[in-house]
């Protein structure tokens, strides 16, 4: 299982539009895309889980391309650093 960030998402971007594109590549695992508290429009990045080969081909063939009119990166996603640690 691979976890992708898909990031420059327009704002009109929905939920059933973005799970429809990554679809064509393979089964959408699970799915969380950021939303604004007050419009409730995209803010403008996700998270997908798809399998590993699935994810491969989803990256391949979107990542840089055009969605919307706007330019998305799609990459596997990277956990944040600085999280956690030793004790002092």
């Amino acid at each position: 299982m691979i976890t992708l960030s898909v990031r420059g998402l327009p704002r009109s971007t929905t939920e059933e539009a973005l799970k429809a594109l990554f679809s064509q590549y393979g089964v959408v695992r699970a799915f969380t895309m950021s939303r604004d508290i007050f419009s409730g429009d995209c803010r403008g990045f996700a998270t997908i889980d798809m399998e590993g080969h699935e994810a491969r081909a989803a990256i391949s063939a979107l990542d840089n391309s055009d969605y919307n009119g706007s330019m998305i990166r799609v990459g596997p996603d990277r956990p944040k650093k600085g999280r956690g640690g030793k004790r002092r």
